[in-house]
């Protein structure tokens, strides 16, 4: 193991595609590493130290802030395409040839991107609160979705409450100490991201979420194992998508979990940690 944890590692870069990509990597040397591909508007430091360290135990895990997202340098592209391309890019620059690949949200749309453009890289899949191309409600933000991030919190850090979380009661507490965890790196922290940016996130969001014919047939080139995983009432990527993520997926399994929303993992983050390291193992 490596001395260093979610809370320690330092931030690396690595120039590709005339990007100079910010990264951390802790955990098992000499494993198949897992590649991060972080949610709308989030940073490295926006990821679940319960889920990042519990992965790490057994395997490397690789965090990295893709194109024009935070401490990394570029412009962030209008397409999901353009972002994968530049994830496998950051990849291969790091000398990797196979790695496991993990995306939440519209990190899942660039984990679709990185599998389908690179098969040759990656081992396995993990799709997390995400949907197919031209999924049920995802030519833009959903209802719920717009009324949340047009709100405003007090305290701010509360909009990733409503974003990541139920309203039972269970789910805010579960909540609140997510947002405690992922305060706990103190030094070195990333800056947030632009608003530029994230108008730019959007802009890529509507475009792959338009209606189109035959929206899922792209799916079946996708023959590497997958885990899908989300809460059972996803208001920002509806939960349905999963579903048709793994039917048509020709490899892939689901886990929905109760009483739980779009961040599911981050709710029960022991209990994912588990399940996702029975299928990356097996």
């Amino acid at each position: 193991m490596t001395t260093h944890t979610h809370q320690t590692a330092p931030t690396q870069y690595v120039e590709a595609n005339g990007i100079r990509f910010a990264y951390r990597r802790f955990g098992k040397p000499g494993t198949v590493p897992v590649v991060f591909n972080q949610h709308y508007a989030g940073t490295m430091d926006y990821w679940d130290p319960t889920v990042t360290d519990g992965l790490a135990q057994d395997r490397e895990v690789i965090l990295f802030n893709n194109a024009g997202v935070s401490s990394s340098s570029g412009e962030v592209p209008t397409t999901f395409e353009e972002m994968g391309a530049n994830a496998i890019a950051f990849i291969r620059a790091l000398g990797l040839t196979k790695v496991d690949v993990l995306g939440i949200s519209i990190g899942g749309f660039v984990a679709q991107e990185i599998t389908l453009q690179a098969p040759d890289l990656v081992r396995k899949l993990i799709l997390i609160g995400t949907g197919p191309r031209g999924g049920e409600g995802m030519g833009g933000l959903t209802q719920e979705a717009q009324k949340i991030f047009s709100t405003t919190f007090d305290p701010p850090e509360h909009l990733w409450l409503a974003v990541h979380f139920g309203p039972s009661e269970a789910a805010r507490t579960a909540g609140k100490a997510f947002l405690e965890r992922k305060h706990r790196r103190q030094a070195g922290r990333d800056p947030e991201m632009t608003e530029a940016a994230g108008n730019r996130q959007i802009e890529a969001v509507i475009k792959w979420g338009e209606r189109r014919p035959d929206a899922y047939d792209y799916l079946k080139a996708i023959q590497q194992p997958t885990l899908v995983v989300n809460g059972n009432k996803d208001v920002i990527i509806y939960t349905i998508n999963s579903f048709i993520l793994q039917q048509n997926l020709p490899n892939a399994h689901l886990i929905l979990y109760p009483d739980s929303n779009h961040g599911a993992p981050y709710q029960y983050p022991e209990l994912f940690v588990k399940q996702a390291t029975l299928f990356l193992d097996a």
